[in-house]
């Protein structure tokens, strides 16, 4: 079971696990009604490395980015599913609107996103490349969106 920490405890967390020579996989988003794209995502993030960091936007993150009806869950039970994953060995929550200034102090060793974002537009990508850092994408399970679910809801 993982763990939601603070920055900085996630920060020392990083450090430890540098000096363990451990892969550092990091990936960020909402996962709000958290389904199976989201699941079989993080499953594939995590055998990038030995340890998945997850970046979680807060609820005024979510709401400045998707509007004013999400995020459908709030952060603590956002986290808290994630953390019950196998998979995901930290969550970290983030109140800006991308997670540079995370991936800034973490400095991962590898940053995935989903396949839907072009590499040249993942935030962090520039930093941790200089780093010598990895960045890759992740193909999507087709069908599978929080959108895709709200919506079925809906209509029904």
């Amino acid at each position: 079971m993982g763990h939601v920490l603070t920055l900085p405890a996630l920060v020392r967390v990083r450090r430890r696990l540098g000096r363990q020579k451990k892969t550092v996989v990091f990936t960020n988003g909402t996962f709000d009604i958290l389904h199976r794209g989201h699941v079989e995502y993080l499953a594939a993030a995590r055998c990038m490395g030995d340890a998945l960091i997850v970046g979680l936007n807060s609820d005024a993150s979510i709401r400045r980015i998707k509007g004013k009806g999400r995020p459908i869950n709030p952060a603590r039970d956002r986290a808290a599913v994630l953390t019950a994953l196998a998979c995901v060995d930290y969550v970290c929550m983030f109140t800006a609107d991308t997670p540079l200034a995370m991936i800034r102090r973490l400095i991962p060793d590898v940053l995935v996103k989903g396949a839907d974002w072009k590499t040249t537009q993942i935030v962090g990508r520039e930093l941790v490349e200089a780093h010598g850092g990895v960045v890759r994408t992740i193909r999507l399970t087709p069908g599978r969106s929080t959108t895709g679910v709200i919506a079925r809801v809906l209509r029904n």
